[in-house]
């Protein structure tokens, strides 16, 4: 019963919108009580649908193959000093490619960490930068993360995914071809530094919102587009995305992954979708060799 209601259609469109803040906690919990009758209190159902932060671990900060730890860089036209999870081999023989790896909604969480370990591992240097850096930083818990981030100018946090795409090309192990990888806010982010960034590698956004028509144009970099097939509320955008991308004559390639959620790659959470996430991964892996090595 509880697995029948974490993946019911209704109960994850009140999550979606709950966890992107178009409806409150109160909101959802009141929604939610319809469902109570089954035996799971709102408050449990929310539990259930929340991250579980101890299964994001699929590579270990401990990795004896990996190198990494947190680091401070400028953001002059955003946040001011700001600070990120860099994560990179241990013994690699010369410069290699990098990836700003770019959380969700509510800061850096133990799952963007460990997405940026495992672009490491794959041969790149990874860099994750915390959006909350200028309050205080993430905070150990997902809604606090929520509330913080609304609190942030988004014009202030792109420049501040700027600045960490040019910390990344000027650190002493990247080659300087530096791409990105993003997720939810991350995925529009990605998008958002492929319009901004002139000479951006390459940009791979997961089930992200989309850059204004009038904005296209000014993409260089080719574009790797994941969507969840069942996420009505990001892929309302993509239709007229892809008419501009495609009249614009922009390298682009786009996936959806029928049956699949908003947050399938996220695997602390009911949503993921093991399958979808791991070829996604493969696929997104395969772009960055292709364009940034």
């Amino acid at each position: 019963m509880k697995k029948d209601l974490v993946n019911d259609p209704q109960v994850l469109g009140m999550f979606d919108a709950y966890v992107h803040g178009l409806i409150s906690r109160r909101q959802f919990l009141d929604q939610a009580a319809s469902f109570s009758a089954t035996g799971l209190s709102a408050a449990a159902l929310l539990e259930l649908l929340s991250p579980n932060y101890a299964l994001a671990q699929q590579v270990s900060p401990d990795d004896p193959s990996i190198v990494v730890g947190y680091r401070e860089y400028d953001s002059p036209q955003g946040g001011g000093n700001m600070r990120g999870y860099l994560a990179m081999p241990a013994n690699a023989e010369g410069e290699l490619p990098g990836v700003v790896v770019i959380h969700e909604n509510r800061g850096l969480n133990p799952y963007i960490e460990d997405v940026a370990r495992r672009t490491a591992v794959a041969g790149f240097v990874a860099f994750a930068p915390d959006a909350l850096t200028p309050l205080g930083g993430y905070p150990g818990n997902d809604d606090e993360g929520r509330a913080l981030q609304q609190q942030r100018d988004r014009n202030e946090m792109l420049n501040d995914f700027i600045a960490a795409v040019r910390y990344l090309q000027r650190h002493e192990a990247c080659s300087g071809k530096v791409g990105c990888v993003g997720f939810c806010f991350g995925g529009w982010m990605a998008n958002a530094l492929a319009v901004n960034v002139a000479d951006l590698g390459a940009a791979v956004a997961f089930y992200g919102g989309q850059p204004e028509a009038a904005d296209v144009a000014r993409i260089n970099a080719p574009l790797l587009i994941h969507h969840g097939g069942l996420d009505e509320r990001v892929n309302a955008g993509w239709p007229a995305y892809r008419v501009a991308l495609e009249a614009s004559g922009k390298r682009f390639i786009e996936y959806t992954y029928e049956g699949c959620n908003h947050g399938f790659h996220n695997d602390t959470t009911p949503r993921y979708d093991q399958a979808a996430a791991e070829l996604a991964w493969q696929r997104t892996i395969e772009f960055f060799r292709q364009n940034l090595v």
